[in-house]
């Protein structure tokens, strides 16, 4: 079942659950999962009735199955967000959860919208700005820096390239400066945010022209250090790198309607790439359908292009494919 496919059975669940379930439910996701099963749940008129009895038997078998069991929490917690996340992404989550870090000031700011934060936080001290981006996702962070002064955005993105770690007494000044909410305990281990994987990430979502030009500061000031970023870089071209297993394992979990738009933009090799790795009627299906699709906005490319990377993004970090790293304004698409 891929990812979507999850998300639309969650909702599904939810809206059979009735409202004050799912007020209860919402009370312990995350940013992230609210958008997704928050945007499901409002194009969902009706529920067919055999659907819906599906997906509840399903949950219901599921909670009987683990229902009872006596296991060891922190290695079942262990286990389950390394393979989720990744080894460094896990990791952290591990860090921050059993070691009761409590970042509760920045987390708040993943729950609002890209111009908030940034009018909240340009007038802070650069090196400020970097610590706090390093906490939220890629793609929100990039969105936020898209909202800055060209000169801000490269310092802040050098500075985040360089940032190696955040000091605990010093992330915990930085929530209190925040919201003054901040209560739990202070690790004593320095939190691993930062540095040339995260600043390479950000950047594969700024793209265009900003892209550019921030890579091309940090080159000024650094050399090296640009080019390690560049080679952690991942854009939709370099999908091209991947072998054909890792291309049909990314497919999977690629729908459509979003495969068309994404390869409206990429060359005549990317399509044949993709083509190869489908069954014959489907790859045919496939060129149909972006014969009869017509012209297109490019960002409406790039945003799908996006999407896809971030799934390519989410099987890497889960180990299922490899990726070699490397490192468009506003248009019309044939």
């Amino acid at each position: 079942m891929s990812e979507d496919d999850g998300v639309e059975r969650s909702a599904m669940l939810l809206m059979s659950l009735g409202e004050e379930v799912a007020v209860e439910v919402f009370k312990f996701l995350g940013p992230r999962e609210v958008q997704q099963l928050g945007a499901k749940m409002s194009v969902m008129t009706s529920l067919n009735r055999d659907t819906t009895r599906e997906v509840l038997q399903q949950f219901r078998a599921e909670m009987e199955q683990k229902g009872g069991l006596t296991i060891d929490s922190d290695q079942y917690l262990r286990s389950v967000l390394t393979r989720a996340l990744g080894n460094e992404k896990g990791s952290v989550m591990i860090e921050r959860i059993l070691e009761g870090e409590d970042n509760s000031g920045i987390e708040s700011l993943k729950w609002m919208e890209p111009l908030s934060v940034a009018d909240m936080i340009r007038n802070e001290h650069p090196q400020i700005i970097a610590t706090i981006l390093v906490h939220l996702e890629s793609d929100q962070a990039s969105e936020i820096l898209k909202l800055f002064p060209e000169r801000l955005r490269n310092d802040v993105m050098l500075r985040i390239a360089t940032l190696e770690g955040v000091q605990p007494t010093a992330l915990k000044e930085l929530n209190i400066a925040l919201t003054q909410l901040l209560t739990g305990r202070v690790s004593t281990k320095r939190s691993a945010m930062g540095g040339v994987k995260v600043a390479a990430n950000i950047l594969n979502y700024l793209g265009g022209t900003m892209e550019g030009a921030v890579v091309g500061s940090i080159k000024d000031f650094d050399a090296d250090l640009a080019q390690q970023i560049q080679d952690e870089m991942f854009v939709f071209e370099d999908l091209l790198a991947l072998d054909d297993r890792a291309i049909q394992t990314v497919m999977r979990e690629v729908q459509n309607d979003s495969l068309i738009l994404a390869l409206k933009g990429t060359t005549q090799d990317m399509r044949n790439k993709i083509f190869k790795n489908m069954s014959q009627r489907a790859a045919e299906s496939l060129k149909e359908d972006l014969e009869s699709k017509g012209p297109v906005k490019l960002s409406d490319v790039e945003r799908e292009q996006k999407e896809i990377l971030k799934i390519v993004r989410r099987l890497a970090d889960e180990g299922q494919i490899i990726l070699g790293g490397k490192g468009g304004d506003e248009g019309m698409v044939s």
